[in-house]
């Protein structure tokens, strides 16, 4: 074999590996179930929180959600928005240690909402948005431990939580950062995310292709190029190499 054939085939390998890595790396990403929007302010109240859950695998579909809310810092006042071809189950939970709020003592919360009935498919995914009427105020962060089950029996735990020093878990839950009252617009109790002054929209199941993955999408794409930019240049610098040494003139025996 030549060694431009060589270094050409070494050269391809090398891209389809880097290129395979990157883009198993983003599939990892794009399939996790997460909350939008990742932060609100310490006892906002009327706010909406949507659970993004998109489907991971090639030939199942999703076809059950559940989602765990915490209990030992409770959110008040759940409500579940109406889905279509979804049915939506509320379990309370008695909490032990009773909330004390301006309309009175509460003892009860939602602590789990369990989706069945409908079907997310291969590269689909589903909101599901969930209303509360107020936040923790003595809370940092909810996290919101999530199984998602489909259709030929696998169950997917996003139940992992992120430790500080440590990479992202591969399966991780959901988790709301609660910031300081006053950071998000019109104060601590604003039914807006921090930092913007919009709700989510209604939840459906949708393509997913949001400008969040478009942009991930294309910094992809410029690593692949890159790599595969690597390659070319190294075919070229083989041929070169190759052509240089057909074209040496070797000294004539006329002696």
């Amino acid at each position: 074999m030549s060694p431009m054939h060589t270094t050409l085939r070494r050269a391809t390998t090398v891209a389809a590996l880097a290129a395979a890595g990157v883009l198993t790396a983003a599939g990892a990403a794009f399939a996790h179930v997460t909350v939008h929007p990742e932060t609100y302010a310490k006892g906002a109240t009327d706010g909406v929180l949507t659970f993004r859950v998109p489907n991971e695998e090639d030939t199942a579909a999703t076809t059950k959600v559940q989602v765990f809310l915490p209990t030992d810092h409770p959110i008040l006042g759940v409500l579940v928005s109406p889905q279509d071809g979804w049915t939506a189950q509320v379990t309370t939970t008695k909490l032990k240690t009773p909330v004390k709020t301006d309309d009175g003592t509460i003892t009860d919360a939602v602590s789990q909402i369990t989706w069945t009935g409908g079907r997310i498919r291969h590269g689909q995914y589903q909101d599901f948005n969930v209303a509360f009427g107020q936040l923790p105020e003595d809370a940092d962060k909810l996290t919101f431990k999530t199984l998602q089950t489909y259709s030929d029996g696998n169950v997917v735990r996003w139940i992992e939580e992120a430790q500080k020093g440590q990479d992202e878990p591969e399966n991780p839950a959901p988790v709301l950062q609660l910031t300081a009252k006053g950071t998000a617009e019109g104060g601590g109790s604003t039914a807006a995310p921090a930092g913007t002054g919009e709700k989510p929209s209604a939840g459906t199941t949708k393509t997913a292709a949001t400008s969040d993955s478009t942009a991930r999408g294309l910094g992809i794409a410029g690593l692949v190029v890159g790599v595969l930019g690597l390659a070319a240049a190294g075919f070229t610098l083989a041929r070169g190499r190759t052509a240089g040494s057909s074209g040496t003139s070797h000294p004539s025996s006329s002696e």
